[in-house]
C-alpha cells in the first residue's frame, strides 16, 4: 500500500498543495486532469525525482519520502519513453540490471520474460529506431518491469500513440495490473481513466478535487469543474445483452439501451451527451431507437442552458433551451418521454 500525506511543493506561483490519497496493493490508480493541473509533479515526487516541501510518502508503511530513487522500489515510464537510441532492445531492457549482482545467466532470463511478457522477444536484437511508437512504449514498459517494482508510474503512456496503438497499450495495461501490478497513471482523457481505473483521483491546479471509483467521480462530480471537465452527466455501468440481434446495455432498474454497430464486451460503461437527449410530452415517430417514458425530477438552470433530470428507471440529464423547456411546458412533476440514438450513445469495455 501506497500512502501520500498531504505532500506540497511550492514552484513559484504554481503549487502543489496538501496532497493526500491511498494506492492499494494491486490498484489501477489514475490522476485524471487538464495539462498543468500539477499531475507529473506528484508522481516525480513519489518516484524520487522531486522531493516535496511537506508532507511523507509511505510505501508498506516506510517512509520513503527522502529515500534515493534506487531504494524506493518504484519505476517510472516517462510520456516520451526515453529510451536509449544507442542501444539494441536487449540492453534497453537489462539497463537497470546492469548494476545488480545477479548472473549473465539470469540476467538474460530476465529480459527473455519480460520481452515475452511485452510481446517484444522478436525485436531485441533491434534499435529503438526501427521501431513504432506502440514498440518503443512495450520496450519503455519492460525496461522498468524487469527491475519488479512494487509499483508502476506511467506519465501520459497512450497521450503520443494513435487509436489503434492506444487500443493495445491499454489492453497491456489491463494485463500487467490483473497479474498484481499496482499502478499509477497520469493522463488527461477521461475515456482513458474510465476504461482502466479502479480508482480515479481529478486534479485542478495543485490539488485533488475529488476521488472515488469511476461511476463516482463520472456519474456525480462534486464541483463544477469537475463536472465541467468531464463534460457528461450520463454515465452508467452497464452489462450487454443481445436482443433480437442488437446488442443491448442493461443500466439501472432492468433499462435495456440500444447501442451502436458492436461488436461489445460483456460488461462496461454506458456514456450519452446531454445535448443528443429529445425531450418531447408525447410519444413521436422518429429514427431514434432508444424511447423511454419517465418523470422529471429536477431542473436546473446552467451556463449551456437548462438542465432536465428525468428519472426513466435510470437518471437521465437532458440540456435544452429555456425557450424550448418553456415552449413543452416542463415542470418538475411532468411525465416526459426521453428519445436519443443508438449511436449517441458511446460504449467504453470494462
Amino acid at each position: 500500500m501506497l500512502k501520500i500525506q498531504n505532500i506540497s511543493k511550492q514552484y513559484g506561483i504554481f503549487s502543489i498543495r496538501d496532497v493526500s490519497f491511498t494506492v492499494k496493493k494491486g490498484e489501477y490508480f489514475i490522476l485524471l486532469g487538464v495539462s498543468g493541473a500539477g499531475k507529473s509533479v506528484v508522481l516525480e515526487m513519489i518516484a524520487g525525482l522531486i522531493r516535496p516541501d511537506a508532507g511523507n510518502i509511505l510505501l508498506e508503511g516506510r517512509d520513503i519520502t527522502h529515500e534515493k530513487i534506487q531504494g524506493r522500489g518504484i519505476g517510472l515510464v516517462f510520456q516520451d519513453y526515453a529510451v536509449f537510441p544507442h542501444l539494441t532492445v536487449r540492453e534497453n531492457v537489462g539497463y537497470s540490471l546492469r548494476s545488480s549482482h545477479l548472473s549473465h545467466v539470469q540476467k538474460k532470463k530476465m529480459i527473455r520474460d519480460v520481452a515475452v511478457k511485452m510481446n517484444i522477444d522478436h525485436l531485441l536484437d533491434r534499435r529503438p529506431s526501427t521501431l513504432s511508437g506502440g514498440e518503443q512504449q512495450r520496450v519503455a514498459l519492460a525496461r522498468t518491469l524487469v527491475q519488479n517494482p512494487e509499483i508502476l508510474l506511467l506519465d501520459e503512456p497512450l497521450s503520443s500513440l494513435d487509436s489503434k496503438l492506444r487500443s493495445d497499450i491499454r489492453s497491456l495495461l489491463r494485463k500487467i495490473n490483473r497479474e498484481g501490478q499496482t499502478v499509477i497513471h497520469v493522463t488527461h482523457d477521461y475515456e482513458e481513466a474510465i476504461a482502466l481505473a479502479d480508482t480515479i483521483a481529478v486534479m485542478n491546479d495543485g490539488e485533488i478535487i475529488q476521488c472515488g471509483t469511476p461511476e463516482e467521480v463520472f456519474a456525480h462530480p462534486r464541483s463544477e469543474f469537475v463536472a465541467h471537465f468531464i463534460g457528461i452527466r450520463n454515465f452508467y455501468r452497464a452489462t450487454v445483452v443481445t436482443e433480437d440481434q442488437w446488442d443491448m446495455a442493461v443500466v439501472g432498474d432492468n433499462c435495456r439501451i440500444r447501442l451502436g454497430p458492436g461488436p461489445h464486451s460483456a460488461t462496461g460503461f454506458v456514456l450519452i451527451g446531454s445535448n443528443d437527449i429529445i425531450l418531447s410530452r408525447t410519444a413521436f415517430d422518429s429514427s431514434a431507437t432508444n424511447v423511454f417514458r419517465g418523470v422529471v425530477r429536477e431542473i436546473v438552470p446552467t451556463r449551456s442552458g437548462m438542465e432536465v433530470n428525468v428519472d426513466a428507471g435510470f437518471p437521465l440529464f437532458a440540456l435544452i433551451t429555456a425557450p424550448s423547456l418553456e415552449h413543452l411546458g416542463i415542470k418538475e412533476g411532468s411525465d416526459i418521454f426521453v428519445t436519443f440514438k443508438a449511436t449517441s450513445v458511446r460504449f467504453i469495455p470494462a
